[in-house]
């Protein structure tokens, strides 16, 4: 759709079409490093979520949030920042934004950990299920279980 945007002509008197462009000329990009970001980073997230609850015994709740944070989030951000926007912004400036994002989203893993206690123990109460993924597959292409 930002292709189509751009490619369109500008109305007549518009005098940003440069800056538009400019903008709007990166969100492929951006689409293509959200998704992949994410992809990876949640997987990462989950498995060290998963393979940590075996380690604890299932105890230390805020250790496992956090600490699959700190590994989500970084592979997240790592990938994230660079596919994005190496390039176009000065490697300090894009080295300060990831560091400042990654920071960011630990801090508040550990601010909300105290709602995940509520709403993990609420699930737990309503499911009447512990899962232990002693046996799970974590690989991503595989067709079947």
């Amino acid at each position: 759709m930002s292709k189509i945007v751009i490619a369109l002509p500008p109305a007549k008197g518009w005098q940003f079409q440069h800056q538009y462009e400019a903008v709007f000329s990166q969100t492929p990009r951006i689409v293509l490093a959200s998704f992949t970001a994410f992809f990876c980073g949640e997987f990462f997230n989950s498995y060290s979520l998963a393979k940590m609850k075996i380690m604890t015994k299932g105890k230390h709740l805020w250790s496992r949030t956090i600490g699959s944070t700190v590994v989500g989030q970084a592979v997240d951000t790592t990938i994230f920042y660079p596919v994005a926007f190496f390039g176009f912004w000065q490697n300090n400036l894009l080295l300060v934004v990831m560091f400042a994002s990654y920071i960011g989203k630990v801090v508040w893993e550990i601010v909300a950990t105290p709602l995940i206690y509520v709403f993990i123990r609420f699930l737990k109460k309503r499911e009447n299920e512990d899962h232990y993924d002693y046996t799970t597959n974590f690989t991503p292409f595989a067709l079947k279980d």
